[in-house]
């Protein structure tokens, strides 16, 4: 029975707190604010984020230094057999890449999961393999039962501006103004790799409408048979999250609605007030 470590990064939506509750490792992501360097859950928290945001700070992601990634490698090697790395999408950073390459020196001890998942189905992917490695699974079939699945999920959501869309390339300065003249809503999906426009909404009570009915779609139709998990992620206030959360509950009754803030890294590319709603199949020994 192999003794495997779970380690992920905090875009899923994992603190370092609720990390160690759980008994995972979670690598911090790092940022720059007007060229300064932080660590997203250790140097920088969501609110000094959001506080920097509103100012118009120059923001800006990265990925973990390699040296960072082996040295927690090395360390959780010391104490386990093996390491289950699971980092956010390829489709959405190199940082997954950089991994797979440095994990070549690591050969049968470290497998790193490109499931294509991020937030709150990458947090998933975290539960699920902490319950496989306490069901006394080795790292391969760890590996091999999340990247099974790597396409078995769907994330809708919808951001309150589009200021940070068009800073970031994803939309031009006369789509962006004529969409905060408009009050536009677009909402964006995740079904695999990358983040893809999905529909434009006027206005709030449309975007919602239009993710829920997608979500039910999904469920009804994509996923029909197969359990599921469905959750949901924000920037919004708390307050307007629970009244997210409680919509989801009313066109999904009988599911438990896990609900995360949304990561820095994601947050930095759209903004303050987004709202997701996502589902992930249930996982199949």
């Amino acid at each position: 029975m192999a003794n495997v470590a779970i380690v992920t990064d905090s875009n899923s939506g994992i603190t370092q707190a609720a990390g160690r509750e759980l008994g995972i490792r979670v690598l911090p992501m790092p940022f720059y604010i007007n060229e300064e360097l932080f660590f997203e859950d250790i140097t920088l928290t969501q609110e000094q984020f959001y506080r920097r945001l509103a100012e118009d700070a120059d923001i800006s992601t990265s990925q973990p230094a390699p040296g960072d990634v082996t040295d927690l490698w090395n360390e959780l090697l010391e104490s386990y057999d093996q390491v289950v790395y699971i980092p956010m999408s390829s489709g959405l950073s190199a940082s997954c890449e950089t991994a797979l390459m440095l994990a070549g020196d690591y050969r049968d001890r470290v497998f790193v999961v490109d499931n294509q998942r991020i937030s709150i189905t990458q947090r998933q992917s975290v539960l699920d393999a902490l319950e496989m490695a306490r069901a006394g699974m080795d790292g391969k079939s760890i590996h091999d039962a999340l990247m099974r699945d790597r396409l078995e999920a769907s994330i809708y959501i919808t951001v309150d501006t589009l200021k940070y869309l068009k800073k970031g390339g994803r939309v031009t300065a006369a789509g962006a103004a004529i969409g905060a003249v408009l009050n536009i809503k677009p909402v964006l999906q995740i079904q695999g790799e990358k983040l893809d426009a999905f529909a434009r909404a006027r206005g709030w009570k449309s975007a919602r409408k239009i993710m829920l009915d997608a979500m039910e779609k999904d469920v009804s139709e994509r996923f029909a048979g197969k359990p599921v998990h469905i959750c949901a992620a924000y920037t919004c206030s708390d307050e307007a999250a629970q009244e997210w959360k409680g919509e989801i509950e009313s066109r999904f009754p009988g599911y438990e609605i896990h609900m995360d803030r949304l990561s820095l890294s994601v947050a930095c590319h759209i903004g303050a007030g987004a709202m997701a709603v996502a589902c992930c199949k249930k996982l199949t020994l």
